[in-house]
């Protein structure tokens, strides 16, 4: 699995986590699901993503599969 593939899994996970957690303990929880969508909003328009920096210097291969 890519780079972007694991960001985007990344992403969505949190998402989904966030979301339920909102929904069964917390509201609070809400901010975190703000936070991760302006984080992709702004690797959008940046081209900086924290999350592919770490997963680089674990070794996750990046580019095109073929």
């Amino acid at each position: 699995m890519t780079i972007d593939r694991l960001v985007m899994a990344f992403a969505g996970a949190f998402i989904l986590i966030s979301v339920s957690l909102a929904v069964f303990h917390s509201l609070n929880w809400l901010w975190f699901t703000a936070f991760v969508g302006f984080n992709l909003l702004q690797a959008t328009f940046t081209g900086f993503c924290p999350l592919a920096l770490i997963l680089k210097k674990f070794g996750v291969k990046s580019g095109c599969a073929f």
